[in-house]
């Protein structure tokens, strides 16, 4: 057997089992390599700045913990501790209300019942209340699996942050690619990243802010649910009617139907559709010229924007982080074969014109 035929079977033998020792940590390990790629304009700041790659990673990661990780930790926590001491009863009164009220709607919803009578006679009190119930069972075990998850990412996160100059001189070395192609990889997968990244943070920001303003105002926790808001504003269509649908349905049922009105006008006119359909694909604008000062590595703002949304359609919340990344690589990847195409077209012109 020849040399190099062995090393080959013994490093397929080993990148099994390394799979299988690491399965379980994959995604975690991916998403934490993604956010490091994210915001390493950050981390190469802070080097510059401490002269401390420890200390600077160190600090990364408390950053990514404190802007992202700890305001979802807050409300996936506070909302489990809520929902865990409502009451069934309560439920089942919401419930009935609601329904008593589409049955008999007032004279300004009257339009409505016509189209949900069919849908009325379909509603089981008892089979909702237990689905109801079981739903927020289910949030409170996904809460604790996203905070074990989260805190692997981190963790994740500070030793590619820390060997991150280690393992790029070492993909340079086996990635059998010049250097001006790994460079343009590396590059425009960053700038990508980078863009994606404080975009999702601005947008979550900015959406979060209306509603909690507009929620406090109502008499609510407005940090909670403006938290609660910013993450569920990520979801494609339903993630700000997951938010304020529940609100004016309990204003309704404490009867105070001019505040129900005032939650829903609010938060499809001016969140849904002048903050997210118009200023959030600006906000991805500015930041796309920002941060990228080279025009060839910037990536059309639409593209970011419907990249973030098919991430979150196909992988859930990751997606809004896998989407883009998966998206740039592909482009970046044709960019390479455009590349090399005219290296060759120019190769083949140049033989022909010697001859």
């Amino acid at each position: 057997m020849k040399p190099q035929y062995f090393i080959a079977l013994l490093f397929g033998f080993a990148l099994y089992w390394m799979y299988l020792l690491y399965a379980p940590f994959l995604f975690s390990i991916t998403i934490a390599a993604l956010l490091a790629v994210s915001t390493s304009n950050i981390q190469i700041y802070f080097e510059k700045l401490f002269n401390s790659k420890l200390f600077s990673a160190l600090l990364s990661s408390f950053l990514l913990a404190v802007l992202f990780f700890a305001p979802l930790g807050y409300f996936l926590t506070t909302l489990t501790i809520q929902l865990n001491s409502i009451e069934p009863e309560t439920f089942k009164k919401l419930i009935l209300f609601t329904k008593q009220t589409i049955q008999n709607p007032p004279e300004y919803l009257l339009f409505i019942k016509p189209h949900v009578k069919d849908f009325l006679v379909d509603i089981d009190i008892k089979s909702l209340s237990k689905q109801v119930l079981s739903i927020t069972g289910y949030i409170g075990a996904t809460s604790a699996g996203f905070v074990k998850n989260a805190m692997f990412v981190i963790i994740f996160y500070f030793f590619i942050q820390y060997n991150s100059s280690t393992m790029t001189e070492f993909l340079k070395r086996i990635v059998h690619v010049s250097v001006e192609e790994y460079t343009l990889l590396a590059k425009e997968l960053s700038s990508v990243m980078n863009v994606v990244f404080y975009s999702i943070i601005a947008t979550a920001m900015f959406e979060g802010t209306l509603f909690g303003v507009m929620i406090s105002y109502m008499g609510y926790n407005g940090l909670l649910f403006g938290i609660m808001y910013g993450f569920a504003s990520l979801m494609p269509v339903i993630g700000g009617i997951v938010m304020w649908l529940p609100f004016m349905l309990y204003e309704f049922y404490l009867g105070d139907s001019s505040g129900a009105l005032f939650i829903a006008i609010y938060s499809i006119v001016v969140i849904s559709i002048i903050a997210d359909t118009f200023i959030k694909p600006l906000i991805i604008k500015w930041i796309n010229q920002k941060l990228l000062e080279d025009d060839d590595a910037k990536l059309d703002e639409l593209v970011i924007f419907f990249a973030i949304i098919a991430g979150l359609s196909t992988f859930g919340f990751w997606g809004m982080i896998l989407g883009p990344a998966i998206t740039a690589f592909f482009l970046t990847v044709l960019k390479l074969f455009e590349k090399r195409n005219q290296e060759c077209d120019e190769l083949h012109s140049l033989k022909i014109d010697m001859a």
